[in-house]
């Protein structure tokens, strides 16, 4: 009978741990923050356009 109560005691904390885990997996998940690289096109769009306002400022 003593045995019986230890198996429980024991999987009750196991299944506890896989819980609380598994919360703590899925809000450091929810948490990141993606970064996404621009396309090689993009790039060249952006530079140029920075490139021209900044000859439009000095003006």
């Amino acid at each position: 009978m003593g045995s019986y109560i230890a198996v429980i005691a024991v999987s009750v904390i196991v299944v506890a741990m896989v819980i609380i885990l598994s919360l703590v997996t899925l809000s450091k998940g929810y948490g990141y923050k993606h970064k996404i690289d621009p396309l090689p096109g993009e790039e060249e769009k952006n530079s140029d356009s920075n490139e021209e306002n900044q000859k439009e400022e000095k003006k």
